[in-house]
């Protein structure tokens, strides 16, 4: 499948996947065509000028004239987390079956010695495994398909507890096996298992979901000078995994394990 055929198949499902809204009187291009832009940047991670110039040159045709340089900066507005709960991933994977998520924080920005160089400098210093990094964590609740069924995200000076209130929110639906980082001394939520290295290996799915998205997409490094960009572009990219894990179904082998893959959506 080219290029073309690809975007042209992505818009479709996310067109089919996102609830009718109207249109704004001065709107150009609809809903469905913004967060299929915020998904091919996402995938490609390039700079915004870089990404605006290679979908101008050479996919401009698949999009309403003119498809300003605005439009691909300013790709924050709907798509990021919600402010008045968890945030959670679109499109919203199903939760049934075996209620049993996976945990883990992850992303960086900066190399330690470069810190406080900028003065616009939006990540923080912080440990996530054992090193330091300067720049943002990412928390993700994953089904036992291994989509991502929730989000938050944080700087890495925050304390992986914070993410607490994520968990928290799926109790009764389903179970969170979470390592050791995230217990707290007054009580976990009920729905929290605290596992220990080697138990509960089965959670280790989330390192493969990261795998996946570092080297396909090369999401471990970021250029991005403000906060809201930041988010915008890991709703675009949970978002992204989640459609294209999907992408030919997803089909278990003979042991019921779903493989999955994203490697060859590589723009």
């Amino acid at each position: 499948m080219n290029i073309t055929d690809f975007i042209t198949e992505l818009f479709c499902q996310i067109d089919d996947a996102l609830p009718d809204v109207a249109r704004h009187s001065q709107a150009i291009l609809s809903l469905s065509e913004l967060v299929t832009i915020g998904v091919l940047q996402a995938m490609k991670n390039v700079s915004q000028r870089a990404f605006y110039h290679w979908l101008r040159d050479n996919y401009s045709h698949l999009f309403p004239p003119p498809l300003a340089d605005h439009t691909v900066s300013g790709l924050t507005a709907d798509c990021g987390p919600s402010s008045t709960g968890p945030a959670t991933s679109w499109p919203n994977p199903p939760c049934w079956g075996w209620p049993t998520a996976t945990v883990r924080l992850w992303r960086k920005l900066r190399h330690p010695v470069r810190e406080g160089r900028r003065p616009g400098q939006i990540g923080k210093k912080g440990k996530s495994n054992h090193r330091w990094i300067v720049g943002g964590k990412l928390c993700v609740v994953l089904n036992k398909l291994g989509l991502v069924a929730d989000w938050d995200c944080a700087n890495s000076n925050v304390h992986d507890q914070a993410f607490q209130p994520l968990l928290a929110y799926y109790d009764g639906q389903m179970i969170i096996l979470a390592d050791t980082g995230f217990h707290r001394a007054k009580g976990d939520p009920a729905n929290v298992k605290i596992c220990r290295r080697g138990q509960w290996n089965v959670r280790m799915i989330v390192e493969t979901v990261f795998s996946m998205m570092s080297v396909v997409w090369r999401t471990k490094e970021m250029r991005h000078r403000v906060w809201d960009g930041f988010e915008a572009h890991l709703a675009y990219t949970v978002a992204a995994f989640n459609i294209l894990a999907q992408w030919n179904g997803l089909q278990p082998d003979d042991q019921g394990i779903v493989r999955l893959s994203i490697a060859k959506f590589t723009l």
